[in-house]
């Protein structure tokens, strides 16, 4: 499953709209993000890591990596 699967489905659990995660970003980052900006990011596969560890922070989550 890609990153913009994980991201909707992501949202649509937490009640968020990809407007709200960006209003939260710029809001915690300081950084102007808008949804098409975020959505930009994604399509691209520009988003970094740091971008996807606050999207989870935002949405309550934590990005793991665990050994197969």
């Amino acid at each position: 499953m890609d990153i913009k699967t994980q991201l909707k489905i992501l949202l649509t659990l937490k009640h968020i709209s990809m407007e709200q995660l960006a209003k939260e970003m710029t809001s915690k980052l300081g950084t102007t993000y808008t949804a098409a900006k975020l959505y930009g990011k994604i399509n691209r596969d520009t988003i970094s890591f740091t971008e996807c560890q606050n999207i989870a922070d935002i949405l309550g989550y934590k990005i793991e990596f665990l050994e197969k």
